[in-house]
């Protein structure tokens, strides 16, 4: 017998609430790998107890929000820069809380091949929302 085998943080809140897997699961964990990438670091920052927990992905939206890529990865090159910008849009857009809002992986090829001044920041996503997953059903 298979068992799967996950990290919680890549798994798409849908998975939780309804049991539902879709390909737009697999776009929200190929959305927190990009994240993760850029960020060098999991999704989970955990801080010296339980109660102070931040969600990586949170932290990036911000910094997204305010133009600070930069800080997610330390000193880039102009490119560098760019391309950590362009993985942490299309992060933020992989990861929104309704499936429906995310990108096919067509259109993450798309979005990641293209400029980042193309691309606009998306809705913020709200974490593990469960009530707006089952409002969508």
């Amino acid at each position: 017998m298979f068992a799967a085998r996950v990290t919680v943080g890549y798994i798409a809140p849908e998975v939780f609430s309804c049991g539902r897997v879709s390909y737009k699961s697999d776009v929200h964990s190929y959305g927190m790998m990009l994240i993760e990438m850029i960020g060098g670091r999991n999704d989970l920052i955990v801080g010296t107890d339980q109660s102070s927990e931040v969600y990586f992905s949170d932290q990036v939206y911000k910094l997204i929000e305010q133009g600070y890529v930069r800080e997610l990865h330390g000193e880039l090159k102009e490119e560098e820069e760019e391309i950590a910008r362009k993985m942490a849009l299309v992060g933020v857009w992989c990861i929104q809380t309704d499936p429906t809002q995310r990108p096919s992986m067509s259109r993450v090829i798309d979005m990641l091949e293209g400029s980042s001044e193309a691309l606009q920041i998306p809705p913020k996503p709200l974490l593990f929302s469960i009530a707006l997953v089952f409002l969508n059903l």
